[in-house]
């Protein structure tokens, strides 16, 4: 993995040459209150974006707050989801995170990464999501893009998500948390792409490891 100064660099590289936070970016998916912000989130996971899109518009057109959730059963919210695959465990977390969130949170949505990861069908990439997007804590979210490229930079050195989570905890400087998933996630989207990295003209393909043989 790169050093502690390596890292700082690429950081301020990227804050260079990628946008940060938008200030109309909203809850995961557009959605625009915490809880619909879980839902939308649990049904991205291996999901489309345009399959995710239509899975939540047609839930929340039956349901939009945790005990009208818990008024469908499981075939009608899994019928509802169908668009964004895996429904029938989807819609059984989606109760059970209901379920959980008025028994132990009167209906509210914590804030705390502990809090939401605490409730079914939320991990860790889910919570930082909404950490992010819907209560605007500094923290950097990691999806594919993010997790592919710190781990060919060199910023981290992880096989899962959850892992490269951490070590940005560990390793990132406090300063690029408030903006550095936005910068990570364009990188991806931009120049470091999954089958087809544009190298030459990346911002930090001198310290990037995954670079380095073609630079040799």
């Amino acid at each position: 993995m790169l050093d502690e100064e390596q890292v700082e660099e690429v950081f301020r590289r990227l804050s260079e040459a990628m946008p940060g936070r938008i200030r109309c970016a909203k809850g995961p998916k557009g959605q625009p209150d915490a809880f619909r912000s879980c839902i939308a989130c649990m049904l991205s996971a291996q999901s489309l974006d345009r399959n995710t899109a239509a899975a939540t518009k047609a839930l929340f057109k039956l349901a939009r707050t945790p005990r009208a959730m818990l008024k469908l059963d499981e075939p009608t919210i899994a019928a509802a989801i169908k668009p964004a695959g895996l429904y029938n465990m989807k819609a059984r977390n989606i109760r059970a995170f209901c379920a959980a969130l008025l028994e132990r949170h009167g209906d509210v949505v914590p804030d705390t990464r502990e809090g939401l990861m605490a409730l079914p069908g939320i991990g860790r990439k889910c919570a930082d999501i909404v950490l992010q997007f819907t209560f605007g804590t500094d923290t950097i979210a990691v999806d594919t893009h993010v997790h592919r490229v710190c781990n060919r930079i060199g910023l981290t050195s992880a096989k899962t998500a959850d892992r490269t989570a951490e070590q940005l905890e560990a390793r990132a400087p406090e300063w690029a948390f408030h903006e550095g998933h936005f910068w990570l996630i364009q990188l991806g989207k931009r120049v470091c792409k999954a089958r087809s990295p544009q190298c030459p003209r990346c911002p930090v393909n001198d310290l990037c490891e995954f670079a380095a043989p073609l630079r040799a």
